[in-house]
């Protein structure tokens, strides 16, 4: 019993984890003002029939805080990358060279600060929902091995050790928050 008890509250920490992970990963897509190749993260590119995502076609890199700069393994697919940039609608116009697309990463309004601190407490909601989630299903998994003969006292510490976890998870959110918040308001 006791190991199924480690089982479940092991299950419910990677899941937590995966969630803060998520979370982390979405934030990075949300522009801050700043350029950073995270930016285009999901940007898939027609490569001769394939749909690659732009990472395996390009290098990308940030040769100044305003500007992303993404040179192709080939420079035949410029005009197909200059497409899907565009397709992905992030409000930024590609320029090319003939050899290095530049993308200028134009400054935020104060109205477009806001909407995007509301964007990422919209996000940090759904991973503390995620989060919750993760603890009713320890917590109703615990309750199933009582009824299989676990100890109440057991229980009992198990569901305290699920809620613990959980504190600290979102204590996590709350930090990941604060940070990109802070970091979208600095002009």
């Amino acid at each position: 019993m006791e190991e199924n008890v480690k089982f479940i509250l092991d299950e419910t920490r990677e899941h937590m984890e995966k969630t803060i992970e998520h979370l982390d990963r979405e934030m990075a897509k949300v522009r801050a003002g700043k350029a950073n190749p995270k930016m285009l993260d999901g940007i898939m590119v027609d490569f001769y029939g394939t749909m690659s995502p732009l990472l395996q076609v390009a290098s990308i890199n940030t040769p100044d805080p305003r500007t992303i700069a993404i040179t192709p393994w080939d420079k035949k697919i410029i005009p197909v990358i200059e497409k899907a940039i565009m397709a992905a609608n992030l409000g930024m116009n590609p320029d090319n060279n003939g050899d290095v697309i530049r993308i200028n990463v134009p400054p935020l309004t104060e109205e477009r600060r806001k909407d995007l601190v509301k964007q990422i407490k919209k996000m940090g909601e759904d991973s503390r929902v995620g989060l919750r989630n993760a603890r009713r299903e320890a917590i109703d998994q615990f309750k199933k091995l009582k009824k299989e003969g676990l100890p109440e006292d057991m229980e009992k510490d198990a569901e305290q050790l699920a809620q613990k976890m959980t504190d600290e998870y979102m204590k996590k959110i709350d930090e990941l928050l604060e940070r990109k918040e802070k970091d979208i308001m600095t002009v």
